[in-house]
């Protein structure tokens, strides 16, 4: 470490993806601070939904063993609803409910703890109750540290991992953000509803630590966005994602929202009699690949939501595993770049050519077109419709009047939704462009 340096790195904000760089970096024998604002890791987090953690093979062996996990998701549901019908495509499979598993319902500041922890083991210094306020620069505008809100606060490094979230003030203040309209981002807001684990098992068909995650297209009162339904062990996460520049438009409050997709037909049974146990929300980087920001600059990486790094393309909604793999390799290049003496602009730049080598990227890029057809109006007004209607005419016995066959119906379907066809074979291509 050069003279003048507190420390060889700060990594600033113990989420996911600032505890896999601290953790990365201090088993490279690397000096690392690991800034969180919150009294521990994961305090300033909601979380409902669900971990996948193949990430973690890599990072933590045998992670499964010991993670706080809730539940290993078993049963996969998507469901289309309007205001009193809902149609679902139901998937489950053992093959989650063992090692190495796919996915699992987790408590966020369980789970950052956890992740955090491990860090500390390997060495990183974790300072917690401490806020990063702003960069320290040099004479040529490269970034050698951060200003904290303690006194006499400043720590200097020649590289800053800038982990700090969805507002990302660092990477703000270093002009990495290009892209900072509303548009691109969401709001979640959820309630965890405190139940018996064995009404909780009986009412979704499960049983010993298998979950359930429904995700859910309308019930958003008209708000581009989505619904949720996540089971933990002794409770029910249950939520709403929907656009910001939607919510502001038609006033709503979003804990409106949740009640009345409490109040669905389709929801009500799942959750009658379940006790409020926490109401949280928090902002959500939705923009995808065309939405993020520059991803260094001289002294500094930046991962996670900070970086925008949520895929949110409705048949896959994954976050914590984009924030994992892009803190890790954050470290890798910051590893390098300190043993070569050079942590230029250049020289980091190649952490975004190595991330576009792995899924952190590469999957951001190939769906890049998925956020703005997922949010679209006719996507998320129209096609709900359509879909619970054709399959409310199919199951609707009609005797004594013979049935109608397919096309009929989607053309009645169609029609009573304000829908032609060339709009059906338009999105058609639309969703082929983004998930073919």
């Amino acid at each position: 470490m050069d003279e003048g340096f507190d420390v060889d790195v700060v990594v600033v904000g113990a989420g996911p993806a600032g505890s896999a760089a601290a953790m990365v970096l201090a088993r490279a024998g690397r000096n690392v601070v690991l800034l969180e604002r919150g009294p521990f890791p994961g305090s300033k987090n909601m979380y409902g939904g669900v971990v996948y953690g193949r990430i973690l093979d890599g990072l933590v062996p045998n992670w499964f063993d010991e993670a706080p996990i809730q539940r290993w998701v078993t049963r996969r549901s998507t469901m289309v609803m309007t205001d009193q019908q809902a149609l679902t495509v139901d998937f489950r499979t053992e093959a989650w409910g063992h090692p190495p598993y796919n996915g699992a319902t987790a408590y966020r500041p369980d789970f950052d703890a956890w992740l955090a922890d491990k860090a500390v083991e390997a060495g990183a210094m974790l300072v917690t109750s401490t806020t990063a306020i702003g960069l320290l620069t040099d004479a040529d505008g490269a970034v050698v540290g951060v200003r904290t809100d303690r006194p006499d606060g400043d720590l200097r490094a020649p590289i800053v991992v800038a982990c700090d979230g969805v507002n990302s003030f660092l990477a703000k203040e270093a002009g990495l953000h290009h892209h900072q309209g509303s548009e691109h981002y969401t709001l979640g807001a959820k309630e965890t509803l405190a139940l018996p684990k064995e009404v909780i098992d009986e009412r979704f068909g499960v049983r010993g630590r298998h979950g359930v995650d429904i995700e859910i297209l309308g019930g958003t009162g008209g708000i581009p966005g989505g619904g949720f339904v996540y089971t933990n062990l002794d409770s029910v996460s249950v939520g709403v994602v929907v656009s910001l520049d939607g919510l502001s438009a038609q006033q709503q409050r979003p804990e409106d929202l949740i009640a009345e997709l409490k109040a669905h037909p389709a929801i009500a049974p799942l959750v009658d009699g379940a006790e409020l146990k926490e109401y949280s929300a928090h902002l959500i980087p939705e923009g995808g690949y065309d939405a993020m920001p520059q991803l260094s600059t001289a002294g500094m990486l930046v991962a996670g939501d900070a970086a925008g790094m949520c895929l949110a393309a409705g048949i896959w909604l994954e976050g914590v595993n984009f924030a994992i793999g892009a803190g890790a390799l954050a470290a890798e290049v910051a590893v390098d770049a300190l043993a070569d003496g050079d942590v230029s602009a250049a020289r980091l730049s190649a952490y975004a050519d190595a991330l576009a080598e792995t899924f952190v990227l590469a999957d951001h890029r190939k769906l890049r077109r998925a956020p703005e057809l997922v949010l679209s109006e006719r996507v998320q007004q129209r096609y709900p419709n359509l879909l619970c209607d054709i399959a409310e005419s199919i199951f609707t016995v009609t005797n004594p009047e013979p049935k109608l066959g397919m096309a009929k119906l989607l053309r009645r379907a169609a029609k009573a939704n304000g829908l032609k066809f060339r709009d059906l074979g338009r999105d058609a291509v639309r969703g082929w462009r983004a998930f073919g």
